[in-house]
């Protein structure tokens, strides 16, 4: 099932570690101190994924990293000031390379809150893949630390509709907010209309976890491209 996860300001994270590789790429690992799974590689092949289908190419070949399964997310990024272009992912555990393709192109086109990405904005993009991992019930809603965790919840509507959103790691601390206003926040952008009262908050089932996630920019990934070709 693919969901939306992210907000929109640029990066600020707090609690976590950035980890700079040495092609000028970034690894951030909120929660997480060892076995790594994120790789440049993985945005590197999510920018050919991209490429490809804006200039109507056949597919890139089969990539050289791992092809465990995890739930993931893809996030495109424009401009110096870094906004949100688009972000998907899935909670079910795909196999990395089928899910970076498919979300990939997922995540640029089909973002029902943005158009499609166009060839001319290529060039100012910058990609992030999220791996997500550790996934925990919460005791309650507030049952998550602010910079640690990403968060799930599920809660029913006015309707008696039973909806669900999610906020990557990384989403709270960049836009400022505490456990209270990311929760509120999340209930909005799930559907919910009505007075948000402490009796709707306690109805919440919540879901942490936690993610690794690296990103790469255009820039990253033409110095990796002219480097293949050395």
């Amino acid at each position: 099932m693919a969901a939306g996860c992210c907000g929109t300001k640029k990066q600020k994270l707090s609690n976590s570690v950035s980890i700079p590789s040495c092609n000028g790429t970034s690894v951030v690992t909120n929660g997480i101190s060892n076995g790594m799974v994120a790789l440049p590689e993985m945005c590197f092949f999510c920018f050919d994924v991209l490429y490809c289908h804006l200039y109507n190419l056949a597919p890139p070949k089969t990539p050289s990293f791992s092809n465990d399964a995890y739930p993931l997310f893809v996030t495109w990024k424009i401009g110096k000031d870094k906004r949100l272009r688009g972000c998907i992912g899935t909670f079910n555990a795909m196999n990395l390379q089928t899910g970076l393709r498919e979300y990939a192109i997922t995540s640029a086109f089909k973002d029902s809150r943005f158009s499609p990405i166009t060839r001319d904005e290529f060039s100012k993009l910058s990609v992030s893949v999220s791996i997500l991992r550790h996934f925990e019930d919460g005791d309650d809603y507030l049952d998550w630390e602010v910079g640690v965790h990403g968060i799930r919840i599920e809660f029913i509507n006015e309707k008696g509709n039973k909806r669900t959103a999610t906020y990557l790691p990384e989403v709270a601390s960049e836009q400022g907010w505490d456990q209270m206003q990311t929760i509120d926040s999340l209930l909005r952008k799930g559907g919910y209309k009505s007075v948000i009262s402490s009796e709707v908050r306690r109805t919440i089932k919540l879901t942490r976890y936690q993610s690794e996630k690296i990103t790469v920019t255009y820039q990253d990934y033409m110095n990796h491209w002219n480097s293949q070709r050395c």
